[in-house]
């Protein structure tokens, strides 16, 4: 973690300062290239409080979410066991077939579909109830159909997942 005396200051044509916490707990000061040392060094001061609360939430979220390393073994193997057949059954249902299915590390999102309708699943879904799993299974092969999240999209989920928004809620953690 970084000290919050510190921070990476990036300058660019931006009017206004900014202070940021990233997901890595790394201090961002976003200045423009005319703002003076003095007037960067008067808004990180200033900031100070919000910046000891920021850090201390992304701190919070960082030891929350660290898994040890026979944790992510177990959910490693438990996706590559579950997900392919998850995929299979509601493949079958919704008559789409995807062109691979893959297992990736993907901190940020649970699942994606490319453009050649290829399905990746972070195995960290695993960590999650089997009815969140079950929402991001068929939410990524509706994107084989609809490249979009409009409401044709959503439409064919609700069609195989009636409570799909209380799934949805499910991965709000």
């Amino acid at each position: 973690m970084k000290n919050p005396a510190s921070y990476r200051l990036i300058r660019s044509g931006r009017r206004t300062l900014a202070l940021e916490v990233n997901r890595r707990a790394e201090v961002i000061l976003r200045a423009p290239y005319y703002a003076s040392q003095t007037e960067i060094d008067q808004f990180f001061k200033a900031h100070s409080v919000w910046l000891a609360q920021a850090l201390e939430k992304v701190k919070k979220r960082i030891a929350a979410s660290e898994i040890s390393p026979e944790r992510e073994r177990e959910l490693k193997a438990l996706a590559k066991a579950v997900l392919p057949e998850k995929v299979a059954y509601y493949s079958r249902q919704m008559g789409l077939i995807p062109s691979a299915v893959k297992i990736t590390s993907a901190e940020t999102r649970f699942g994606s579909c490319s453009g050649k309708n290829s399905l990746c699943f972070s195995w960290r879904l695993m960590d999650y109830q089997e009815a969140a799993v079950d929402y991001v299974v068929v939410h990524e092969l509706a994107h084989i159909r609809h490249k979009n999240h409009g409401k044709a999209f959503y439409a064919l989920i609700e069609s195989i997942l009636p409570d799909y928004r209380e799934r949805m809620k499910l991965l709000k953690r």
